[in-house]
């Protein structure tokens, strides 16, 4: 490289450090060790992102910039500016990233040949297609990134451009395509093809996709892939604090919860230290691992931290006021998280969350309206998980409507699905619908039966409010109907029927007000806490 017999001999060690990818070491011994070449400074800027000291990696970015520049290497210094530039994007800084992407761009503007710092810098016109909602677009620019990378044989370009390639084909509804191509550039980080940064951007982003599109196999398979790569680097903050989100969801659907609240709070501190976007996320988790063992205080700062730090914290938030018994406030956050999700991937956990708010606000016709959005959507992108979240709340509905028979079918598809890719909880919570629905029909044997294998899950995992509705669930079957007046009667056969609020006032003559506050006599008297109980109910009970 033409250092001094001096320079080499202070910076060796951190060659070699960097080398062995002990990020901690490299950044201490380059950073003590003066680089002064464009290669070592932009190790130095490598191993100061990894360890977590952004503004000397993007102090060393940009000397490594200047160092190319006087060099007389244009294509390298566009490479610095456009990784700096990355830096300063995610990092929020957005008028600085776009004047050193705009500076990389104009130094590749006059070279004729193809390099890699011109493929570099069209990748985040593939990000920007895909934020617009031009998910074709983004396709069709990701693809000349490809076929660049290919003829110039560079990794690092490769990947992210089959990464772009693989979330615009997900974006344009193709999940099929998508997830292959996310496999193919996933094969080439995890056989050590892929440099470190790149590395680390792909596995969180394939990660995020899986998830995005309900594919808990993949992001569970990758999520262990990320988690090898991490403990492989100890000194890694970035992307070891995401991975550990990631882990925490994965675990807690596979119903280790304890173990997902470690990962979640190891991942919290993670990210707090410095600040790092992903934190909200980290936040958002612990919410929502609080919420399901009702614990509704610490839930909610969670999800309010979530939200300081740029996570919406929905459905989670809309959820917990249910839980809190505050109906009208989750009713009125899920009709506007539903509203602002259309067209995202994020769609179809607002719409699982809808259903269950809009059932226990009375609202058949609603959550029947989400639950058939559900369904299409589940048709479209075609994975197991989402299929099972789909006849969860489909079957739910139906047994809400009074149509016993269909809703049994439904129910047992959901509890088929969730068992075969090993969630518990959500299996437990089906199988508590198929009570309802065993209920109905006058079959108490096989309706005890799926209690008690609820029961038991819930109490594995402290699912203390899940156990407080199964409470509620099996004291109704001792209540008697006495306890009811002739109006409550009369109104409990047409909930039964599947009718709404203002549909049982206008057949009664009464306002929806006091249909209300009769709906609210009979679940206290009954120990109900849902319509769909309240039919169950009133099937066992001849009342429907």
């Amino acid at each position: 490289m033409g250092e001094t017999g001096g320079v080499v001999g202070s910076i060796e060690p951190g060659r070699e450090a960097f080398a062995r990818q002990a990020w901690a070491d490299a950044y201490r011994l380059l950073a003590g060790g003066e680089a002064q070449e464009g290669e070592d400074l932009e190790r130095l800027a490598v191993a100061a992102h990894l360890v977590g000291e952004d503004d000397e990696s993007a102090r060393a970015w940009e000397q490594a910039h200047h160092a190319h520049v006087r060099r007389g290497d244009r294509e390298r210094a566009a490479r610095c500016a456009f990784w700096l530039a990355l830096g300063l994007l995610l990092r929020g800084d957005v008028a600085q990233g776009g004047g050193w992407l705009t500076r990389a761009e104009r130094l590749v503007a006059d070279d004729t040949r193809e390099s890699v710092a011109a493929g570099l810098i069209r990748v985040p016109m593939v990000l920007e297609a895909l934020e617009g909602g031009d998910a074709k677009r983004a396709y069709e620019l990701a693809g000349e990134v490809v076929d660049l990378a290919r003829r110039l044989g560079d990794p690092d370009l490769l990947a992210l451009a089959v990464l772009g390639r693989g979330q615009a084909s997900l974006a344009l509804g193709e999940t099929g395509r998508g997830l292959k191509l996310l496999d193919e550039v996933m094969v080439s980080v995890t056989t050590g093809e892929v440099a470190p940064i790149p590395a680390g951007i792909v596995y969180c982003a394939v990660i995020e996709a899986c998830m995005d599109v309900f594919d808990l196999r993949r992001a569970a398979e990758w999520t262990e892939a990320l988690h090898g790569w991490c403990a492989a680097q100890p000194d890694l903050v970035p992307y070891s604090g995401q991975c550990l989100v990631h882990r925490s969801q994965v675990l807690q659907a596979h119903g280790s919860w304890s173990d997902a609240a470690a990962e979640a709070e190891q991942a919290r501190r993670r990210l707090s230290d410095p600040i790092h976007p992903a934190v909200g996320l980290a936040f958002y988790q612990q919410g929502e691992l609080h919420r399901l063992r009702g614990e509704h205080a610490a839930a909610e700062q969670a999800y309010r931290a979530a939200s300081r730090h740029g996570r919406e914290p929905a459905p989670g938030f809309a959820l917990l006021r249910l839980a809190e018994g505050n109906v009208e406030a989750a009713v009125v956050a899920i009709r506007r998280m539903v509203d602002e999700s259309r067209g995202r991937l994020a769609r179809p956990t607002m719409l699982a969350a809808a259903v269950e708010v809009l059932l226990a606000a009375g609202d058949v016709g609603a959550a029947r309206a989400a639950a058939d959005e559900l369904g299409d959507i589940a048709g479209r992108i075609d994975v197991p998980l989402l299929h099972a979240v789909s006849q969860c709340a489909t079957g739910t509905v139906l047994l809400a409507e009074g149509d016993v028979a269909a809703a049994l079918t439904a129910l047992r598809r959901a509890d088929q699905g969730w068992r075969s890719l090993g969630m518990p909880f959500d299996a437990a919570r089906a199988r508590v619908q198929l009570a309802g629905a065993y209920r109905a029909l006058g079959d108490h044997d096989a309706a005890d039966l799926e209690l008690d294998a609820a029961r038991a899950v819930f109490e594995q995992l402290d699912a203390a409010p899940e156990l407080a509705r199964l409470a509620q669930v099996t004291g109704a079957a001792t209540a008697r109907p006495t306890a009811l007046t002739g109006r409550e009667c009369e109104v409990l056969k047409l909930v039964a029927a599947g009718k709404s609020n203002r549909q049982i006032a206008a057949d009664l003559v009464i306002s929806e007000h006091t249909v209300a506050r009769h709906l609210q006599n009979i679940f206290a008297k009954l120990g109900l806490s849902s319509r769909a109980a309240a039919t169950g109910y009133a099937y066992e009970h001849g009342l429907a």
